[in-house]
Formats: C-alpha cells, sequence, structure tokens
C-alpha cells in the first residue's frame, strides 16, 4: 500500500487538473468533427479512448518531467517532497513505471486510425523533452501549449483522417490558453526557479503579467469566435461564448495576483471548468 501511495503521487493521479487538461482538446477537437447522425455510442467509445490516454500519458509524463529535474526539485520548497527528488523511488523505477504507462497508451492509440497512430508518434519527442525547455528558453509554456493540445488535432484526424483549418485554428487558439494558464500557475516557484535559474514566460513577464494574459487570452477567445464562424455554428454558441470570456478576463485575469501562490493554483485549477465549458459550447454548436 505504501508503494501504490508513492505510485499514485509519483504520476499526481490524486490531482486531476493534469489529466483533464490534457484531455479537454482532445474532446473539442472529436466533438468538432463528429456526425453526430451517427450512433452515439462510437462517439462516446472515443472520448473514452482519449481520456485513458490523456491519464497514461500525463502519469508518464509526470515521471520523465520528476527524473529530469529531480535535482532542481530538491530546491523548491513545493516539489522537493516529490518521490524521486525525495529518495523515495528511484530513478530505475522510476522509468520503468513510465515504460508500463507508455505501453498501455499505445494500447489506446492503436485503436485509432493509422494516420492519427502516425501524428500522435511523432509528436513524442516534443512531449518527453518539454521538461527540458526550462533550461534554454523563458518559453518552455509555449511548448507545453504545443503538447498539451495536440490531442485537438489527433481528436479531428480520429474521425476525419486528414488536417483541416478549423482543427488548426481552435489548435493554435489553445496554445495562447496554456501560455496564459501555465504562466499563471509558474508564479507559484518563480523565487525559486530565479534562485536556481530556471526559465520561464512568469519570470519573463514578471512585471507585465496581466498584460500578457490579455494577449494570450485575447487569442485563444477569437479563435473559438473564428473557428465557430467557419463551422457555420448558430448564435446559441457565439452567445454562450460570453461564459468562458467572462472567466478568462473577469475572474482568472482581474483576480490574477502574483504574489499570491493559492489564488494562482486556484485560478489555474480553474481551467478544468473553461475546458467543460467550452466542450458544451461545441456541442450546442454542433447540434443546434
Amino acid at each position: 500500500m505504501n508503494h501504490l501511495n508513492l505510485f499514485i503521487e509519483l504520476t499526481r493521479l490524486k490531482r486531476p487538473i493534469g489529466y483533464m487538461l490534457l484531455f479537454w482538446p482532445c474532446a473539442w477537437g472529436l466533438t468538432l468533427v463528429y456526425d453526430f447522425s451517427k450512433s452515439l455510442q462510437i462517439y462516446f467509445y472515443y472520448l473514452l479512448l482519449f481520456f485513458l490516454g490523456s491519464v497514461l500519458m500525463r502519469s508518464a509524463g509526470c515521471i520523465v518531467n520528476d527524473v529530469l529535474d529531480r535535482n532542481f526539485d530538491r530546491k523548491v520548497t513545493r516539489t522537493k517532497n516529490r518521490p524521486i527528488a525525495s529518495g523515495k523511488i528511484s530513478v530505475k523505477i522510476g522509468l520503468l513505471y513510465a515504460l508500463i504507462l507508455c505501453s498501455l497508451a499505445f494500447l489506446v492509440l492503436i485503436n485509432f486510425n493509422h494516420f492519427t497512430i502516425l501524428i500522435a508518434l511523432a509528436s513524442m519527442p516534443l512531449a518527453f523533452t518539454y521538461p527540458l525547455m526550462k533550461r534554454f528558453t523563458y518559453w518552455p509554456q509555449l511548448f507545453l501549449g504545443i503538447t498539451f493540445n495536440y490531442g485537438l488535432i489527433l481528436g479531428w484526424t480520429s474521425m476525419s483522417e486528414r488536417i483541416d483549418i478549423v482543427p488548426i485554428i481552435f489548435y493554435i487558439g489553445a496554445i495562447f490558453w496554456t501560455l496564459g494558464y501555465d504562466t499563471i500557475y509558474g508564479f507559484q516557484d518563480i523565487k525559486d526557479d530565479e534562485i536556481i535559474g530556471v526559465k520561464s514566460t512568469s519570470i519573463k513577464f514578471k512585471g507585465t503579467a496581466k498584460f500578457f494574459l490579455i494577449i494570450c487570452y485575447f487569442f485563444f477567445t477569437s479563435s473559438l469566435l473564428v473557428g465557430g464562424y467557419i463551422m457555420n455554428f448558430n448564435l446559441i454558441y457565439f452567445l454562450f461564448l460570453l461564459l468562458p470570456i467572462m472567466h478568462l478576463f473577469f475572474f482568472q485575469i482581474n483576480t490574477f495576483d502574483s504574489k499570491n501562490p493559492s489564488l494562482c493554483l486556484r485560478i489555474f485549477r480553474s481551467n478544468n471548468y473553461l475546458g467543460i465549458i467550452i466542450f458544451s459550447n461545441i456541442l450546442i454548436g454542433r447540434l443546434f
């Protein structure tokens, strides 16, 4: 039981926000393209596959992240007690767990068409090198956004077997969404990060964070508007877009305080609800 608890802690399974932020773009992409005149069983089956894949890949990614960042984690108050950083789980065991999780994720992946499998595998190098980016650039959040929202493309291709302009527009917008919320998340550790020398958009835009967030969320909401227009969604979709717009600009940006780590975490976690709202919006756009 002790080792099981360590595994759960290592993979952050008790913190669903990580894998839900990976799952929502998958659900958006699938919902944008799915033909709802067909059986809903197929739709829910694919949603389940994407959910399982998100949990497995996020868990494997957490392990790889902890292995690569173990020396940094020991110097950061929030992360120093992580299983690998604290020595409770060895690097060898951690990598074994990651290999098992990736193998299970591959079993999920092979349920999709060949094109989706190919482009999913092509994204793996970026997914597992993301933790290294903070050593070389102030834009690791950009690489996270490219990786975390890749499922939006996969959701689309799982049904269409081709890439179109619509998922690209939504994908680019989602990258800006991740740039915003992960910059907010980064302010929890900014003092420790500056001391140990790792980089982030939180550090780069420390004095102009709200302005940077406004830019990110402007492009994100613009992508929702443009994508909805190209999809010929009805007026209800655009009216309901007021909910995510209000959440982003009047809750996240308006209440954001870079010197309040607990508030930054609360704002970051609220993006799970935003994912649900946008998923509902797309469903409304497709069904009405």
